[in-house]
């Protein structure tokens, strides 16, 4: 059985990493003299609790079921559909470049190539999302603010719980207009979203008709 070797950096890489990785620490470092850590996490938490992954795909899927309200589905299927983009592109990009955080990481649902550090998925996801409800689905002008604060929260609370050095959330941030891009090239319309829902939940929707 042969012994796989262990990949080489190349040293430019090298030192690109190491620095982004003594800049991250310092601004870290820094800010924990200004602000009061300890008080602070549990907002943190919060913070990556409301951007992951899992809680994101459930609620999409169950406010489908839910609100049962075809005026929407159009924005919850192509919602999904990014999310589940997100989530097939972070962990191909993590398992290829195999980055490792820079601490150790306490969230439980943390496995396989999510244990890596680049890009962060938070920061991804949560540019997707507003980049959804700017360009793609835009919501009240009023609401533009609350959505780009959470995303930079969300973003910047990544590296101040040392989940992602500064690298991996700005990567993040370009993969999630990446992702926003893609999604509006591939757009899915009103009626396909009803039909696919009508489909997948086996209901009738008004006005379709089927074969018996």
């Amino acid at each position: 059985m042969e012994i796989q070797e262990k990949r080489e950096v190349p040293s430019l890489l090298k030192k690109i990493l190491a620095i982004d990785a003594y800049i991250s620490n310092a601004f870290v470092n820094r800010v924990e003299h200004f602000l009061p850590l300890k008080q602070l996490k549990i907002h943190y938490r919060a913070l990556e609790i409301s951007c992951h992954g899992i809680v994101w795909l459930v609620t999409t899927l169950m406010f489908i079921w839910v609100l049962a309200n075809k005026n929407y589905y159009q924005l919850q299927v192509n919602l999904f559909i990014g999310l589940i983009l997100d989530i097939i592109l972070v962990a191909v990009l993590k398992a290829i470049t195999r980055r490792r955080r820079p601490s150790t990481n306490d969230d439980i649902f943390c496995i396989g190539p999510d244990k890596y550090s680049f890009p962060s998925g938070h920061a991804s996801r949560a540019t997707f999302i507003v980049y959804t409800f700017i360009y793609l689905w835009p919501v009240a002008l009023l609401c533009v603010p609350s959505l780009l604060a959470w995303s930079f929260s969300i973003s910047m609370s990544r590296i101040l719980m040392r989940r992602h050095h500064i690298l991996d959330v700005l990567a993040g941030i370009a993969l999630g207009i990446f992702e926003g891009l893609l999604i509006g090239y591939i757009y899915l319309e009103q009626e396909t979203c009803v039909n696919l829902v009508s489909w997948i939940t086996d209901e009738k929707m008004s006005g379709a008709e089927y074969d018996v």
